[in-house]
């Protein structure tokens, strides 16, 4: 009698901790009123970017909440993470987000250590002048001439090495510091990839001031970041991803997040195939 006491109370004790756990769950399983960690940029206009009041806007965030949504989330269960390019393989491997799309190429190098679901944005570096400027029409222009671009970018690097040996590069901390010198006539042009270079354009108090040059320096794939091996989520994301190709969403964030900067976008690229 005392054993079977004693059993029940255990089963009991058993049942509810089962129960509390599946009501208390905020995992992220998806549909089932959780939330998701997603990664994005929270510094880069026109792809991912924390504004003053609060809100995140861009095109990766876009793509982000429509892939969210297809993996069933609302717009609400997802918690930005701000994502710096150093920390990007880290967090995934880390488990502290379920998926980044941060302006993330593709490489080899990279998908070492992460998967990848995509690509959903072809983009190129290129390089940002003055509207009125009309010297610059090819890299090798730069030749002893001032051209800025953030602290450690490959990008400028590769034009002094690769193009224009004798470009003058002025390091700064962030793009918006070559934003001003670009209007302050005290650098000539500003490289990195053009999707970034049009969500700064773009923006409200920079509309009409600057012009993409429409170089193809190099071809950038983004993709969509996800823990190595998880091949389920990486066919599901893939998955959205056609879906908001053949909708028509893919159109319209580009649209949105770009076009006031008269960017001509590649088309939506195929999944799964790298150019």
């Amino acid at each position: 009698m005392k054993l079977r006491k004693v059993s029940a109370a255990v089963a009991t004790v058993v049942a509810l901790s089962l129960a509390a756990t599946a009501c208390g769950s905020s995992d992220d399983s998806g549909s089932g009123g959780g939330k998701i960690k997603i990664g994005i940029k929270f510094d880069q206009p026109g792809i991912g970017l924390k504004t003053q009041d609060g809100k995140y806007t861009g095109f990766d965030v876009d793509v982000a909440t429509y892939v969210a949504k297809e993996l069933g989330y609302d717009a609400k269960d997802i918690e930005w993470k701000q994502t710096p390019s150093a920390q990007r393989e880290t967090m995934l491997a880390n488990g502290d987000v379920k998926f980044i799309a941060a302006s993330y190429s593709i490489t080899d190098q990279r998908k070492e250590k992460v998967d990848f679901a995509g690509p959903y944005l072809l983009a190129h570096q290129d390089l940002l002048v003055r509207a009125d400027d009309t010297s610059i029409t090819k890299a090798e222009d730069l030749n002893d001439k001032k051209l800025c671009s953030v602290t450690g970018s490959t990008s400028a690097q590769n034009i002094q090495k690769e193009i224009a040996p004798k470009a003058d590069l002025i390091p700064v901390g962030g793009y918006s510091e070559c934003l001003t010198g670009l209007e302050n006539k005290s650098v000539v042009a500003l490289t990195t990839d053009d999707s970034i270079l049009a969500g700064y354009a773009a923006q409200k108090e920079h509309q009409g001031k600057f012009k993409l040059v429409g170089l193809k320096l190099s071809n950038e794939n983004y993709g969509i970041g996800i823990k190595k091996g998880d091949k389920d989520l990486q066919d599901k994301i893939n998955k959205a991803l056609e879906k908001m190709k053949s909708d028509g969403s893919w159109k319209k964030f580009v649209d949105a997040n770009f076009g006031p900067a008269g960017y001509k976008s590649e088309p939506a690229p195929e999944i799964g195939k790298l150019s």
